[in-house]
């Protein structure tokens, strides 16, 4: 009986994560490409043309998360798939539209572009978050960002280099690439099963929510929500900033014309982050798990800060530096996309879903992104693409320092609260 226990929870694991990894990879071949480009040449409004078309998309991805705070918290099980194919081909619309349109008023397009792609997340994450196995699948599914995103690019770059594609056409060329992938690895995820009573008793029975449950879930840890999303939000940022400036950030530290580096970098970095935080899976406890994922934050800034000192002092070479420096923030930007607020979720027993607060630190993470971009157009236009990261990154490593110390003790103390109160009404009751 073990042994077919053993082999039928491969076999889901197996199942689960692979059609979640295959659909989300998929999924980014419709939002990064466009980054391979460089639009040189081209300015409007005093803004770099580049700038402008990150901007447009990634506004329509932050208004997503926030539209997704309501609609992914209440998203049931039988319409998951239907919103997941009728937003993923209106993404590949509007990037027909942007390579039809002439610039600048092309712009627009990569904004509908990005408002259909910021569901697609907490879309698959609701197929396999309140599950005993969520660690494993969560960050296999996470995996898929990190090495899409350089693999997408790569793809990007070789339609333009070897097919003659220009860069206005190649982010629409690269997605229809990738429709029928990812309508098979769709229809896989839709064969996943929902969670058992085993699952709904170890991680809590994952609901949709209400108004008012959100209201009250937000109003209950409202400090340690605020301090963790603020943080999130500078991860957001700055992990964004080097994903959509990759390019220039390679070619300035020696990297030029170099197509697969981008893919190389992200696969290493991926490797390493499954394997630190497939290892949280064999923590069955779910406030030390928490407590566990807030000592990977620690490493992540401390990876962070070192890494970039050394890469300065010219003890590190840019690969290793540029390897580094995704290892820091994808180790802290991972867990907050899935698990760290599943285990939340589960350790203080809360009615509801993850998706709610992963929606909620996401939007005002891309919000973030928006204004580290403007920011540099406007506030350090002569500051270098590769000096302007090295800062951040030091601004990330030192803030997130200090709240991840100040979160691990508050919710220590609160979940201590908790315990204490359930013991006296308990005790009452008796």
């Amino acid at each position: 009986m073990t042994s077919i226990k053993r082999r039928t929870n491969i076999t889901f694991v197996l199942h689960a994560s692979l059609a979640a990894f295959g659909t989300y990879f998929c999924m980014y071949a419709f939002r990064k490409p466009f980054t391979v480009g460089t639009f040189e040449g081209f300015a409007f409004w005093g803004i770099d043309y580049k700038i402008l078309l990150v901007i447009s998309q990634v506004l329509g991805y932050a208004l997503s998360k926030f539209i997704g705070i309501k609609f992914i918290s209440e998203l049931r099980s039988s319409k998951r798939l239907f919103y997941l194919f009728v937003l993923i081909l209106s993404a590949e619309l509007a990037l027909v539209l942007f390579a039809i349109v002439p610039k600048p008023y092309n712009i627009p397009f990569l904004f509908f572009n990005g408002l259909p792609l910021g569901m697609i997340w907490g879309i698959v994450f609701s197929f396999l978050e309140g599950r005993k196995f969520t660690d494993i699948l969560g960050v296999v599914l996470s995996s898929s960002f990190i090495i899409s995103s350089g693999v997408v690019k790569s793809v990007g770059l070789f339609v333009m280099d070897h097919w003659g594609v220009n860069e206005f056409l190649m982010p629409a060329v690269t997605g229809l690439l990738f429709v029928g992938p990812l309508l098979l690895f769709g229809w896989w995820l839709g064969k996943v099963p929902l969670p058992n009573a085993e699952d709904k008793n170890l991680r809590v029975e994952r609901i949709p929510m209400t108004k008012n449950d959100r209201k009250n879930l937000v109003k209950q840890y409202f400090f340690a929500l605020f301090i963790l999303v603020f943080f999130y939000t500078l991860l957001t940022a700055f992990r964004d900033f080097r994903d959509n400036f990759a390019r220039e950030l390679w070619d300035s530290v020696g990297y030029k014309g170099d197509v697969s580096v981008y893919s190389t970098s992200e696969i290493i970095i991926a490797a390493v982050v499954l394997m630190i935080i497939g290892l949280v899976f064999y923590i069955k406890n779910n406030l030390r798990a928490l407590f566990t994922y807030h000592l990977l934050l620690l490493l992540g800034t401390v990876v962070l800060a070192f890494s970039t000192l050394f890469f300065q002092l010219g003890l590190l070479n840019p690969f290793i530096w540029m390897v580094s420096t995704g290892f820091g923030l994808y180790i802290c930007y991972v867990p907050f996309n899935c698990l760290f607020f599943d285990r939340f979720i589960a350790a203080f027993r809360i009615k509801g879903n993850s998706g709610f607060l992963i929606y909620i630190a996401d939007a005002f993470g891309y919000a973030g992104s928006i204004l580290v971009l403007l920011y540099k157009n406007f506030g350090q236009a002569s500051l270098s693409w590769l000096n302007f990261f090295v800062y951040g990154t030091y601004v990330v490593a030192i803030v997130g320092t200090l709240i991840t110390i100040v979160s691990y003790i508050h919710l220590k103390n609160k979940h201590r609260m908790m315990h204490l109160e359930n013991n006296l009404i308990h005790g009452t009751k008796i």
